[in-house]
């Protein structure tokens, strides 16, 4: 199953359009911003298709991010995240491992739930771009593995507590849901879908 890109691309033009609305209605944006910097677990799920089994290994990483908030429930937020795994191919013709720096590229929208001052539900959607770039050091890199760009859909929520009037903790769960990298090579292509766990926690700094 293919994630179609003008599907993802039609989903990031809402929430752009969603965005500005909102914003326009608000008025400035830094009375009402936080920025966030968090460390993170990278789990995919094992997979297989097209006689590939497939499997990447456990890691972690760091997510960034800046959400805007329109009012006391809605806001959007764009993030940067970083890990780096080894994606371990199976095949007829032997093992296939590359080493992978995953770079991702997410905006979504966000709703808080009902909580307290302290603490602060939330559920996100959106969507975004993982970007799979082999690091070619010796033993972990295939021949002719190039850098290779999937659309992702992501889902998650999480809880803020705050600890101070401009500082809160977050703990955090998002999902990815995404195509199978290939590095464009037919041999891995195992026309996928993948679906990865990311838990969190960091910091906010709200202004």
């Amino acid at each position: 199953m293919r994630i179609p890109k003008k599907a993802v691309l039609a989903v990031l033009s809402l929430l752009l359009l969603a965005s500005s609305a909102a914003f326009a209605q608000e008025g400035p944006a830094w009375e009402h911003g936080e920025i966030s910097v968090q460390g993170t677990g990278f789990f995919t799920k094992d997979s297989q298709g097209a006689g590939i089994s497939q499997h990447a290994t456990d890691t972690g990483g760091f997510l960034v991010g800046y959400r805007h908030h329109f009012d006391r429930w809605l806001a959007a937020e764009a993030n940067y995240g970083y890990d780096r795994n080894t994606q371990q191919n199976v095949t007829a013709g032997g093992p296939f491992n590359v080493q992978t720096n995953v770079h991702q590229a997410t905006a979504d929208l966000v709703v808080t739930l009902p909580g307290s001052y302290r603490v602060n539900p939330y559920v996100l959607a959106g969507g975004g771009a993982l970007v799979f770039d082999p690091t070619g050091n010796p033993g972990q890199s295939v021949t002719g593995a190039l850098r290779q760009a999937e659309a992702a859909f992501v889902y998650g929520g999480g809880v803020d507590f705050a600890v101070a009037k401009h500082v809160a903790l977050r703990a955090e769960y998002r999902g990815f849901v995404y195509n199978r990298p290939d590095f464009q090579l037919a041999a891995l292509n195992s026309n996928v879908t993948a679906h990865t766990a990311q838990p969190s926690a960091g910091i906010v700094f709200r202004f």
